[in-house]
């Protein structure tokens, strides 16, 4: 019987590896980016060959090609396990993230076991080779045989790079994501995963720096006419950018220069200073979704949600996980990579328009507080970059004043702990990262919260299954901190001058979309609509607002600063004011995006309009290229240090 050749085993098995991971984790499997996957994989397969055939000796061969199966297959794992439960793929730069990811060792291990089903079918042509390894011919090639597979080798991916070339034209295509679009989730499902780690290698090594075209118009720039006649200045500083470009040597901050320079900036409006001089109370709230607001589980949310300004389609991309969210909340930045996320954690980045320095510049004492570890994510690291000198979580004192020994903590006892430290001022700001909402969800005896209002929740003998009803019970916590904080408020006569501000990190990706839907209004798709949230801005005294117009979590800052009236310059941040005139947007994870006139789905190429919305091709164009620039901006801020370069302190 003649033996199988190294190479068509090794074209089988990735073949089969990529085609199962796109079946377990996507939902669109064949598309035409698939050419450039299969194209790939043939001479990676080829060279595989070559390198498996170097030694004469069989066994040795056998082992060198158990191995390369056999870590390609914990390589697709780790790739399926991290996208199906953090919601994103694997980089380089994931290593930035390690202590988040090794945070999680003991539900990784659990996350693990749920898709043990698919990790050992990933594993199954390394089995297969196993068990038939003497069907498989792995005797060593002669010198010739090699330089004929090696010229297979090169001209083959020859033929892949032309195949970039098929309709290069069309958005997010392949020739447009290998020379344009640095994104390893779109990478991933167009290149395929072996693919997609070369590209990502490739970049890691030499770099990849696209330039942004600052020629475009921006459709956002048209927005909504404002009800007012008054004509507004815009929220702009006196940056003089023309001799910044013409002082400048290197290509790429000269290019980001120009980008800003040609951003108008975003107009002040009706609401602008409606809180100046009032304090400020801004939440980091983790794992908050719209799902858990409720008249009867979570009273005091509710009113805040619903009185205020209320923004009614606003939406927190998970991104990253917390520290995504966060990184978005408290820079008006994109979470454009882990590469930004790692930068962001050193607290080297300059940020001169940073939320406790601005603060802190209009008066303010600003205050910081965590009810998890400090140095967790770096947060004692980041912070200070952002202007916060006054920090307390666990570990840094505030372990004396809670009990730091549970899982999660307690909201309410850190509000009940601190509020004594400012509520005495005469202005302050400070900043609350919330842990009581956090996983586990597995049963209430998983999660200290939401143990904590086991009882009363049961008592509402609510229909939901028993994942989302920790959830729902631990976010009662929040509910209540909330709750504690404004009757602290109004005792010490504060509660009419300050302002509360909210939004979530990201939503309960610990839980199933179906999970999620228990409790939600209306049917929630796993790539968008999972994501709408809310976004609290309240203040007792003012009338409700409600605003129809998108935002995510990046737009918090810039809206602050121009309710608060504290000159900014808006052209600097990616995020921009809410209650401005310029049409909303939000971006997510894969680059789909979502403005106030429909949805934008990259995977697919489909643009939906919302319901009496009519938009032509050339919007789309141009608002993929508006996103385009906004990510990659995002990371160019980062890497580049771009604020320094201003002089803005």
């Amino acid at each position: 019987m003649k033996k199988v050749n190294i190479f068509f085993v090794y074209l089988i098995s990735f073949i089969f590896m990529e085609y199962l991971f796109k079946f377990l984790l996507m939902d669109h499997i064949f598309n035409l980016a698939n050419i450039n996957m299969l194209l790939f994989i043939i001479p990676f397969s080829l060279l595989l060959s070559i390198i498996t055939n170097l030694s004469k000796n069989d066994k040795v061969n056998r082992i060198i090609c158990l191995v390369a199966l056999g870590l390609v297959a914990v390589w697709f794992s780790a790739q399926y396990v991290l996208r199906d439960y953090f919601g994103f793929y694997i980089s380089w730069s994931a290593f930035g993230l390690a202590d988040q990811i090794g945070a999680f060792a003991s539900k990784g291990v659990t996350e693990t076991l749920r898709r043990l089903p698919g990790i050992i079918a990933l594993f199954i042509p390394f089995i297969l080779v196993l068990i038939f390894r003497k069907h498989i011919n792995f005797r060593g090639f002669k010198w010739q045989k090699s330089c004929v597979m090696l010229a297979l080798t090169v001209i083959t991916y020859g033929l892949y790079y032309l195949g970039l070339n098929i309709n290069k034209s069309k958005d997010y295509s392949p020739y447009v994501l290998y020379h344009n679009v640095n994104d390893i989730n779109l990478n991933v499902e167009n290149f395929g995963v072996i693919n997609s780690l070369f590209i990502d290698t490739k970049r890691s090594i030499f770099g990849f720096d696209p330039t942004i075209d600052t020629s475009i118009d921006n459709p956002l720039s048209e927005g909504k006419d404002s009800d007012t006649p008054k004509e507004y200045g815009y929220n702009v500083l006196d940056i003089d950018f023309d001799s910044l470009i013409a002082s400048e040597t290197n290509s790429t901050i000269k290019n980001m220069h120009e980008y800003f320079k040609n951003d108008p900036g975003t107009k002040q409006n009706e609401y602008t200073g409606i809180f100046k001089d009032k304090n400020l109370i801004l939440f980091m709230a983790e794992s908050f979704n719209e799902v858990a607001v409720s008249p009867t589980l979570t009273p005091t949310l509710y009113k805040l949600a619903n009185s205020g300004f209320v923004f009614e389609d606003f939406y927190t991309p998970t991104i990253y996980s917390t520290i995504g969210g966060e990184f978005q909340e408290l820079t008006g930045i994109y979470a454009q990579s882990l590469e930004v996320l790692s930068k962001f954690r050193s607290g080297k980045n300059s940020f001169p328009q940073g939320i406790a320095t601005m603060f802190k510049k209009e008066n303010y004492t600003t205050y910081a507080y965590h009810n998890n570890s400090g140095s967790f994510q770096d947060r004692d690291k980041y912070l200070p970059s952002l202007g916060f000198t006054n920090f307390k979580a666990c570990g840094s004192g505030l372990e004396k004043l809670i009990n730091c020994n549970i899982w999660p903590r307690s909201d309410v006892e850190m509000i009940n702990a601190s509020v004594n430290d400012y509520v005495n001022d005469d202005k302050f700001m400070v900043f609350y990262a919330t842990n009581s909402g956090h996983s586990l969800y597995d049963g209430f005896n998983s999660n200290q919260m939401a143990k904590k209002h086991k009882d009363e929740f049961l008592a509402f003998n609510l229909p939901y299954s028993e994942r989302i009803s920790t959830y729902l019970a631990a976010q009662m916590e929040l509910d209540r901190a909330l709750e504690a904080l404004i009757k602290a408020l109004d005792e010490a006569g504060r509660l009419e001058d300050t302002v509360i501000a909210l939004v979530g990190d990201h939503y309960p990706y610990d839980l199933k979309v179906s999970e999620v839907n228990e409790a939600a209004s209306y049917e929630k798709d796993e790539r968008v609509e999972i994501n709408h949230s809310n976004f609290i801005f309240w203040n007792s005294e003012m009338e409700t607002v409600k605003v129809d117009k998108v935002g995510s979590q990046i737009d918090v800052i810039p809206t602050i600063y121009n309710a608060f009236g504290i000159p900014y310059d808006s052209r600097l941040f990616i995020g921009k004011d809410i209650l401005s005139t310029e049409g909303g947007l939000a971006i997510f994870a894969n680059k789909e995006w979502v403005t106030d006139k429909g949805t934008y789905i990259p995977q697919t190429g489909k643009f939906t309009p919302k319901d009496g919305e009519s938009v032509d091709d050339e919007y789309v164009k141009q608002m993929i290229k508006v996103v385009d620039n906004k990510v990659e901006m995002s990371r160019k801020i980062l890497m580049n240090n771009y604020y320094s370069k201003l002089n803005l302190n």
